[in-house]
């Protein structure tokens, strides 16, 4: 009987293996979702003396994007995110993660910048609170404050199309 042992434990790790294999990555389940989000009050990027905070949003159907200028993935997503909030007239607030504001204006500047407003996240302390594991990520939030979506890594045109736009569509079609 022992001698199989080493047999049962290969065929049950090739099957975790391809379990793993089988998921998708950035599919990260965020145990905020349906929940109201994390408060927070940090420096606005350009007017450092001006807070930031979700209440800033109250009653709003809005998207809090994580970004920082040394995220290659956030090159990326950069321009879909700013088409899209062009084309639907959806307020994002930026949380720009553990940069430097210095970074992050020269790369805004080079860029475009779709937020309404961005929050400076130096020590990343925001991002723990909001169950951030990596940027880019991005959370939208309905007019009662809760979290209804968690996007994981870049937004794409098929996200934006097939998650998206419907769910903003929803969102805003609620208590209306």
């Amino acid at each position: 009987m022992i001698r199989y042992l080493p047999i049962v434990a290969f065929v049950i790790l090739l099957a975790l293996l391809g379990f793993g294999l089988t998921n998708d990555p950035r599919d990260i389940p965020s145990p905020l979702v349906g929940k109201p989000v994390p408060e927070f009050s940090l420096p606005a990027l350009y007017q450092p003396e001006t807070k930031v905070s979700p209440d800033d949003m109250k009653g709003k159907v809005w998207m809090l994007n994580v970004f920082a200028s040394w995220c290659v993935s956030c090159r990326a997503e950069h321009a879909t995110v700013s088409q899209f909030v062009k084309e639907s007239g959806l307020e994002v607030i930026g949380l720009n993660y553990k940069d430097e504001p210095a970074d992050a204006k020269a790369w805004l500047a080079e860029h475009g910048n779709p937020y309404k407003v961005i929050a400076v996240d130096y020590d990343g302390r925001v991002g723990i609170d909001w169950g951030v594991y990596g940027v880019p990520e991005s959370y939208l939030i309905d007019k009662k404050g809760n979290i209804r979506h968690k996007f994981t890594g870049p937004i794409t045109p098929q996200i934006v199309d097939e998650t998206l736009r419907p769910m903003l569509k929803q969102l805003r079609a609620e208590a209306s």
